[in-house]
């Protein structure tokens, strides 16, 4: 079993998987959208709705990360797709190069929160807030600070 992180969008996950296949050079991404399956006549999609990401895959460094649209239809039941601060993602025990290379691509058009740089915990640390507004936190010795704290 795995746990991993699932990035929602309200129709711009096409826009976000393509950037983050490039800030994260992805070694695979394959994509459906919600057309795919042909029309529900009970529930018939509009042709935005049918061309946005049902389900998409990046594969990164050993890594996953999943992305969706969410249409309207859907958001009447979980609801409104908003930007925020409740889900980071967190790069760990990267060597420095890597972080700073995912680092650059995923800072551009966001904002830095904290530069990468060396810090007493970690010889690669850093934070930003990418164009989509998802938090992303680099910790290139992320498992050697909490073993070293707990056991």
């Amino acid at each position: 079993m795995k746990a991993i992180s699932y990035l929602q969008f309200d129709g711009r996950a096409e826009e976000a998987l393509a950037f983050y296949e490039n800030a994260l050079a992805a070694t695979s991404v394959k994509m459906v959208r919600f057309g795919d399956f042909g029309q529900d006549p009970n529930a018939p999609l509009t042709e935005e709705e049918q061309n946005m990401i049902m389900e998409s895959r990046i594969e990164f460094s050993g890594n996953i990360i999943m992305i969706s649209d969410v249409p309207l239809f859907m958001q009447a039941g979980i609801g409104e797709i908003i930007k925020g601060n409740t889900v980071l993602i967190s790069i760990i025990d990267a060597d420095p190069e890597m972080n700073k290379r995912y680092f650059e691509g995923l800072s551009e058009g966001g904002t830095v929160v904290m530069p990468i740089s060396s810090t007493p915990w970690s010889a690669s640390f850093g934070m930003l807030i990418d164009k989509f507004g998802v938090m992303w936190k680099f910790n290139g010795e992320a498992s050697k600070f909490l073993d070293g704290f707990v056991s």
